[in-house]
Parts: structure tokens; C-alpha cells; sequence
């Protein structure tokens, strides 16, 4: 076996174990009472704003990769952090806390025809969800969020020079989870930068 083959090899079997943890997540998640999710989004908000320093030495680490990369400027402002841009994720995270829930809600209903059935159609999260995106860190935790609320699991890759800032957002959500007592798999961020992770997810 070739080295590149080797890597492959270890990629995918990465990505598939990433998989079934979301997987079995999900099934956890998608029973979750309101409540419960509610509670996971605003302890991670809390989470987000008690660990700024910790959130904003990660992506510190990002910007020095990006401008070793030569990223123009409008691609590092997008990378970068800082404190109010921090508090505008938690802030987001308590938003979608404070939508409706979206898993249950009946969104049409009718009776059958000569059987006196009553056929309702109904909402419900639709299993494990894969997001690819570039290297805006605030989009873990929008993506996380949404995802969440609406009872999926999530596995995340964001932009490769985003690795260190989406690592440190995803510990406040596992936080979350945890506070809630609902499984941290919930929420999975691909851990390499290869992008053959990419090639597997699709």
C-alpha cells in the first residue's frame, strides 16, 4: 500500500466512525424535549462568553495560518475574531433558543377520502446533517445551533484555516450538550484539514 493510499484509507475510515457516532447521536437528539435543546443552546451561549480568551488565542493561531497562506484581506477579516463578534454567536445561540420548535409542528392535515381517516403531515428532524463551509468561525455555531433546535445531528468542516477557532466554538457546545444531558456526538467537526475528508463527505 502506497502512503497516499495509506491516508486515504485512514481518512475514510475516520470519516465513517464520524458518521455512526452522529448517527446514534441523532436518535438521542430527535426525542429531545424542548426544553433540553433550549438549554444546551443557552449554556453553550454562557459557555462562549465565560471562555473568550480561550476562543480568541485559537483564532489567533487561524489568522497566523491564513496570512502564512497569503489569504487576501477580505478573506482574513472573515476569519478573525474578536470580542463582539464573539458575544454576536452567543447572542445568535440564544435566538434560535428562543424560536419555536420546529420538530412536531403539524403543517397540514386532512381527512381521507371515504375512510374517515384524519392524515396529518407533520415535521421531524431529518437524521444526520453533513455542512460544508469556509472560514467564517461564527458558522459552526450557527450551523451547530440551527441543527440542534431542529433535532439533527451535525457534522461540521468548515475552511482549513478556521481548524483551531471552530475547534474551540465546538468545546462550548459539547458543553451545552452536556449541561442538557444529551449526547455530545450531537455535534461533530471533522478533525483534519486533508481534504479528502470533503471527498468523503460528499
Amino acid at each position: 500500500m502506497t502512503q497516499d493510499s495509506a491516508i486515504k484509507e485512514d481518512v475514510h475510515a475516520m470519516m465513517h466512525q464520524l458518521g455512526e457516532r452522529a448517527r446514534a447521536a441523532y436518535r438521542d437528539l430527535a426525542t429531545a424535549s424542548t426544553r433540553q435543546k433550549d438549554d444546551a443552546l443557552r449554556a453553550a451561549a454562557t459557555h462562549l462568553r465565560q471562555n473568550l480568551d480561550t476562543i480568541l488565542s485559537a483564532n489567533a493561531k487561524d489568522v497566523a495560518f491564513g496570512r502564512e497562506k497569503n489569504l487576501s484581506t477580505a478573506l482574513l477579516d472573515r476569519l478573525e475574531l474578536n470580542p463582539a463578534r464573539i458575544e454576536a454567536m452567543a447572542k445568535g445561540l440564544e435566538d434560535i433558543a428562543a424560536l419555536p420548535d420546529p420538530v412536531g409542528r403539524e403543517l397540514d392535515a386532512w381527512e381521507g377520502r371515504n375512510n374517515g381517516l384524519h392524515i396529518r403531515k407533520v415535521s421531524v428532524p431529518l437524521g444526520v446533517i453533513g455542512i460544508i463551509y469556509e472560514s467564517r468561525p461564527n458558522v459552526t455555531a450557527d450551523a451547530a445551533g440551527l441543527c440542534i433546535k431542529s433535532g439533527n445531528a451535525a457534522i461540521l468542516r468548515g475552511g482549513s484555516e478556521s481548524l483551531h477557532s471552530s475547534s474551540a466554538i465546538i468545546t462550548s457546545l459539547h458543553h451545552g450538550l452536556v449541561y442538557a444531558k444529551l449526547n455530545v456526538d450531537a455535534v461533530l467537526m471533522v478533525p483534519t484539514r486533508d481534504r479528502a475528508a470533503v471527498g468523503e463527505m460528499l
